[in-house]
């Protein structure tokens, strides 16, 4: 009997243990950053499902997906829970940060929350890929509706992206943001051409455990 038991538990510990090594898996699946961001096929085949999500944002909202991810690249490298760096007094002392944006889209609060109440998506979070790069599609949809920019435009729409609907009048005094949109426009041209010689592979069916 006592035997019986024991096999019983040792076979419960196992069972357990293997659940959270799952568990751990997943985690770090849903959580790492991708080895090469710079790289759109290195992604997708690292993180099959972010090419779903995206794919599925590129029909619903009609941003492609190479801008998607060169928005993302620039906002947060892929980093899940990415902030903004904090301010300094005096160079040295730590302070408050300049804005509330987080995640992989680097939303702010009031934005994200203008978002999930357009488009009834209420439990969408800033720590998750699916839900920024929906919130990166419903924002350059927009853009597209409010300023006339083509939603492959990728320098104009991450000038709006950055400085918002109504300060892209004033993005020609602004040499920073010209510096950056115009990174994010060679990165975006960059994943382009990459999509292009794995598409057809991306496309296939694919059987993934997570």
């Amino acid at each position: 009997m006592t035997k019986l038991i024991s096999i019983s538990l040792i076979q419960k510990m196992k069972n357990n243990n293997f659940i959270l090594i799952l568990i751990l898996i997943f985690l770090n699946s849903c959580s790492s950053i991708p080895k090469n961001t710079s790289n759109s096929c290195s992604i997708f085949d690292e993180r099959y499902f972010w090419y779903k999500h995206s794919k599925k944002v590129e029909k619903k909202w009609g941003t492609p997906i190479y801008i998607q991810l060169a928005i993302i690249k620039m906002e947060s490298d892929f980093d899940w829970l990415a902030k903004p760096p904090r301010e300094k007094i005096f160079k040295v002392v730590p302070f408050k940060r300049p804005s509330s944006s987080f995640g992989y889209s680097q939303a702010v609060k009031g934005t994200w929350e203008q978002y999930k109440d357009e488009t009834g998506n209420k439990l969408a979070t800033r720590a998750r890929f699916k839900d920024s790069v929906d919130f990166i599609g419903w924002y350059t949809n927009k853009t597209e509706t409010i300023l006339r920019i083509s939603k492959k435009d990728a320098f104009k729409q991450y000038i709006a992206y950055h400085e918002g609907w109504g300060n892209f009048k004033y993005y020609k005094k602004n040499k920073k943001v010209i510096r950056l949109a115009k990174k994010v426009e060679k990165q975006s041209n960059i994943y382009k051409k990459q999509l292009i010689k794995c598409k057809n592979s991306l496309n296939k069916n694919k059987y993934v455990i997570f």
